[in-house]
C-alpha cells in the first residue's frame, strides 16, 4: 500500500506535463518538486552540519560582530535598538532569552574600541570576517558554487554589510516602535473595532522585517546573481519557519525542566546553542528553497550525480568541447557553465568536474572578466579529439596517484599499451573542428 501510494505520488511530481497543466496544478507540482528536494537535502546530512559549523563561528564571533555593529549604530543614533532586538530573536528562550541578552549586552559594553591594541583589534576584525566568510561558504554550498570571493572582494563587500546592514535594519525596528508609540497608535489600538486590527498588522510589520533581512542576505550573499523572487520566496519560507520553530521551542523545549535538571547552570547555554542550531538551519533551507525556485530543473534526482564513470567522463567531455567549440566557430555568444548545465541536462557538479579538467589540460579557458563563460583554448585544428579523451580519463588523477605509479605487470602494460595504440589509430586525424564540421547540429545550439 506505501510503495503504490509512493509510486503514484512520485509519477504524479515527475510525469506531470506543466505546459498542459492548468496555472495551479503546475504551480502546485513546481512548490511539491522543491520540498521533495529540500528534504532530499536535508536528509543527506550536509545542511545540517554546515549549521553546526556555523552555531560554532557564532560563539566565537557573536560580541566581536555586536561590538563592531554597536561602534556604527552609536554614530547613527540608534545603537539603543541593539537590545530590542536581541530581545526579539531570542525570545523563544523565555526567561533564558532576557538573561542570555543582558550578558551579551554586558560583553559588549565592555568592549572598547579606543582601548584595544593593534593585535586585539585585528584578532576582533579577524573573527566577524571569518563568520561572514562562513555564512557565505554555507550558502554558496547551497547554491553548488564551488568558487568564493576573492580577499579584496571579501573585505569590501563585507564592509558593506557591516557598516551599512545594521543601520538599515535597526533603523527600521527603531522606526516600527516609534509609529508603534505613538499617541496616533495608542488611540486607535483603544478602539475595540481597531484593536485587533492594529495587533495584527503590528505582527505583519514584524513578519515583513523579518523576511526583508533574510531576502538581503539570500540576495548579496552568495557569489553568484539571485533573482530577488527565487529570494523572496525562499525567505518567506524561513521566516514562516522560524516563527513556527519558535512557538514549538518556546513550548517544548525553553520552558521544560529537564534541562535543568541535567546540565544545571549550563542549561541556558544549551539551550542557547539549541536555538542557534536551529535558527542556522532554517537559513539553510530558505537558501535551498530560493537556488532550487530559481533552477528547478535541479530538483530532479539525476542532478545528484557527483561521480563520473569513464564512459560517461568522456561523453560530456566531447559534447563540451563540441558546444564550446561550435559557438566560436560560428562567433556565437560564448557558453557559460550555467548555460552548458541546462543543455546538457547534468547536474552542475557534474559539468564543474569535466570543465575544470579540459582548463587544466589548457583545452578551453575562461573569458576574460567573465569567469563563468568559455572558450577554446587553443585553435579548433590543434585541439585534437584523443587530446579530449586523454584529458577526461586523466581527471581526478595526482602526481602521487596515477597509473605509472602503480605497481605493475608487462602483461597488464601490453594491453593497455595495444588500447592506447587502438584509440591513436581511430583517432590520430581528427581534430575538434573536424567534429564540429561533421555534427548533425548544423543550426547554431543557443546557450
Amino acid at each position: 500500500m506505501l510503495d503504490e501510494l509512493t509510486n503514484r505520488l512520485h509519477e504524479f511530481l515527475w510525469q506531470t506535463d506543466l505546459s498542459a497543466a492548468s496555472r495551479w496544478l503546475a504551480w502546485l507540482v513546481r512548490m511539491l518538486r522543491i520540498f521533495q528536494a529540500v528534504i532530499r537535502d536535508i536528509g543527506s546530512g550536509l545542511p545540517t552540519l554546515r549549521a553546526m559549523g556555523l552555531v560554532y563561528t557564532t560563539l566565537l564571533s557573536l560580541v566581536p560582530l555586536l561590538a563592531v555593529s554597536f561602534s556604527v549604530l552609536k554614530g547613527f543614533g540608534v545603537h539603543n535598538q541593539v537590545e530590542p532586538m536581541l530581545l526579539h530573536l531570542l525570545a523563544p528562550l523565555g526567561e533564558q532569552g532576557v538573561e542570555i541578552t543582558n550578558r551579551i549586552i554586558g560583553f559588549v559594553d565592555n568592549v572598547n574600541v579606543t582601548v584595544l591594541g593593534s593585535l586585539s583589534l585585528v584578532f576582533l576584525i579577524y573573527t566577524v570576517i571569518s563568520l561572514l566568510t562562513k555564512i557565505e561558504q554555507a550558502l554558496n554550498f547551497t547554491w553548488r558554487i564551488s568558487q568564493n570571493r576573492s580577499l579584496v572582494q571579501r573585505i569590501s563587500e563585507y564592509t558593506s554589510v557591516v557598516l551599512i546592514g545594521p543601520v538599515l535594519i535597526f533603523s527600521a525596528i527603531g522606526l516600527t516602535a516609534s509609529i508603534s508609540n505613538s499617541q496616533v497608535a495608542g488611540m486607535l489600538t483603544s478602539m475595540e473595532s481597531l484593536g485587533g486590527l492594529i495587533w495584527i498588522a503590528g505582527k505583519l510589520v514584524s513578519f515583513a522585517l523579518i523576511v526583508g533581512a533574510i531576502t538581503f542576505i539570500y540576495v548579496l550573499v552568495p557569489n553568484k546573481k539571485v533573482r530577488l523572487s527565487s529570494a523572496f520566496t525562499g525567505a518567506v519560507v524561513a521566516a514562516l519557519l522560524w516563527k513556527l520553530s519558535g512557538w514549538a521551542f518556546t513550548s517544548f523545549v525553553a520552558g521544560s525542566t529537564n534541562y535543568s535538571a541535567i546540565y544545571s547552570s549550563f542549561a541556558i547555554m544549551v539551550i542557547f546553542m539549541i536555538w542557534l542550531y536551529l535558527s542556522w538551519l532554517i537559513l539553510l533551507v530558505g537558501a535551498s528553497v530560493s537556488f532550487y525556485h530559481q533552477h528547478p530543473e535541479r530538483t530532479s534526482s539525476r542532478h545528484r550525480v557527483l561521480r563520473l564513470s569513464c564512459r560517461l567522463r568522456e561523453k560530456i567531455a566531447l559534447l563540451v568541447m563540441l558546444r564550446i567549440g561550435q559557438h566560436f566557430h560560428n562567433n556565437e555568444k560564448p557558453w557559460t557553465t550555467e548555460g552548458l548545465t541546462k543543455n546538457l541536462d547534468i547536474a552542475n557538479e557534474a559539468l564543474l568536474l569535466v570543465l575544470d579538467t579540459l582548463e587544466q589540460q589548457h583545452l578551453i579557458t575562461r573569458i576574460a572578466n567573465d569567469e563563468q563563460s568559455w572558450q577554446p583554448g587553443q585553435s579548433l585544428e590543434h585541439i585534437s579529439l584523443k587530446s579530449i579523451r586523454d584529458a577526461a580519463r586523466r581527471s581526478e588523477e595526482s602526481p602521487h596517484m596515477n597509473p605509472e605509479n602503480l605497481a605493475s605487470d608487462p602483461s597488464v602494460d601490453s594491453v593497455l599499451a595495444e588500447i592506447d595504440d587502438s584509440v591513436t589509430a581511430c583517432l590520430s586525424e581528427r581534430n575538434l573542428l573536424s567534429l564540429i564540421e561533421n555534427s548533425t547540429d548544423s543550426e547554431p545550439v543557443t546557450a
